[in-house]
């Protein structure tokens, strides 16, 4: 394949750790296409004649039928994907194969095929991200009202409500989305034409088959061009954040489902049993949506490490760009399918969430900002006086609700029978109504937002 230079081939281990086929074959659409639009690119500007070009753009068409129909042989003596397409081109059409190289080198055409290909994973992701937005959405709304403990450091905090604590989810997937927009808005430029780094002679026409391809522009250094992986860097570290929310979710999942928690029950459609133990309901889909996080981070780190210290322009290095690439963006893909599949079939224990409130005294704060707002106290003297209430509660072994208006007396004796009014888990989530507060008017009117923000 490389004509006159080379007398033999290269050796057996030397093919191994050079073929690229094995994964990079997942470019064989973006490849094709890259050639298609240069192809016409050519003829248009009369360095391919059309005869020449028409005839390669029907081998091209015949080339992605045997490929999607799974007849095409691909071939490890052939290295990557664009040789073996370049292969069974000139094996269809005889000589004029060769002409669809000129101006063109493998460095602008795999990294036009690895950009094409990131934009089209960005918009499947996009797509996975909204249909789990919306699932969170539909189940927020439905537990708009469920009260449920909310946690700091993993202690009983305050009430919330359910339908509220989904709600976070749903924001933190819209940043998700946003990160991957503006990764495809600085990956959308072409580096086709660039050549092997310097450009060409030709007199070719960069902005053609950029607008062609639906890329914004060309790219404007040839060098950078065939070198800068930073978009796939950027792909990575998106789905890297997105990846641990994700895996934030499936933990809470994971606590909620066991015995001490009690919160939800997936179904078996979610869950796997145990070889030994036949009671056991394991929350499997949320504990491998919990480890593909570190697969996703460690395919952003492996790549940043290929990176670092690699001169200008291209290295054979940059080979390694893709597996990461394919990997982490299987592995979210999978991750936010499971993910979708568990909210829409997790069933919630709305009686387990408030027996779960009778611990910790999560009303504590509303007994202090009642002192605020009643006696007028500075808050500082009103957490203090919050304080001893809650340390005479816990001598008792009882509620907040539940402890005498006389023993409250006793730590700040303007107290009045009125204090019970917010002692409870309902008043408590009702009261909370600032703007993306747990009230349940706030957690309907927020999925009312969502809805028009993201769906």
């Amino acid at each position: 394949m490389w004509g006159g230079r080379y007398a033999s081939g290269p050796s057996a281990v030397m093919q191994q750790i050079n073929a690229s086929i094995d994964f990079d074959r997942r470019l064989f659409a973006q490849d094709i296409a890259g050639s298609k639009a240069h192809c016409r690119m050519l003829v248009d500007q009369g360095l391919v004649g059309a005869e020449d070009g028409a005839a390669i753009q029907d081998g091209l068409d015949r080339i992605l039928k045997e490929i999607e129909a799974g007849t095409f042989e691909f071939k490890a003596a052939l290295e990557d994907i664009h040789l073996n397409i370049e292969s069974r081109l000139a094996a269809l059409i005889g000589d004029a194969a060769g002409r669809l190289h000129t101006a063109r080198s493998r460095n602008d055409q795999v990294a036009t095929d690895i950009r094409l290909w990131v934009r089209d994973a960005i918009d499947g992701l996009d797509g996975q991200m909204r249909t789990l937005q919306a699932a969170l959405i539909d189940k927020a709304e439905r537990h708009a009202a469920t009260v449920m403990p909310g946690f700091t450091h993993l202690q009983p905090a305050q009430p919330v409500t359910f339908g509220h604590h989904l709600l976070a989810y749903v924001a933190m997937l819209g940043r998700d989305r946003g990160r991957l927009a503006d990764c495809r808005k600085r990956a959308n430029e072409s580096p086709l034409g660039a050549a092997a780094l310097a450009g060409t002679s030709f007199a070719i026409d960069r902005h053609a088959t950029a607008a062609a391809l639906g890329f914004d522009a060309p790219m404007e250094n040839s060098i950078d061009a065939v070198s800068a992986r930073d978009f796939a860097l950027e792909f990575l570290a998106a789905l890297s954040i997105s990846a641990i929310h994700l895996s934030r979710f499936a933990e809470e999942i994971v606590l909620w489902c066991t015995p001490q928690y009690g919160f939800l029950r997936l179904s078996d459609a979610f869950t796997t049993g145990s070889s030994i133990m036949p009671q056991k309901r394991n929350p499997d889909a949320a504990e491998l949506v919990r480890a593909k996080a570190g697969r996703i981070v460690g395919a952003l780190t492996g790549l940043l490490i290929v990176l670092k210290g690699l001169p200008l322009a291209y290295g054979k290095d940059m080979q390694e760009d893709k597996e990461p690439v394919f990997d982490a963006a299987d592995s979210l893909s999978l991750s936010l399918a499971a993910m979708a599949g568990m909210v829409t079939d997790m069933e919630v224990d709305e009686a387990a969430m408030e027996k779960a409130l009778l611990d910790g005294f999560p009303t504590a704060t509303d007994l202090a900002d009642w002192l605020v707002r009643t006696l007028g106290m500075p808050f500082r003297q009103a957490h203090h006086a919050t304080g001893r209430i809650v340390a005479l509660a816990e001598q008792r072994g009882c509620r907040l609700a539940d402890l005498p208006l006389d023993a409250m007396q006793q730590v700040e004796a303007g107290i009045s029978k009125d204090i019970y009014s917010v002692l409870t888990n309902a008043a408590s989530v009702g009261s909370r109504t600032s703007f993306g507060g747990t009230a349940p008017v706030r957690v309907r009117e927020a999925v009312k937002a969502a809805r028009e923000r993201y769906l």
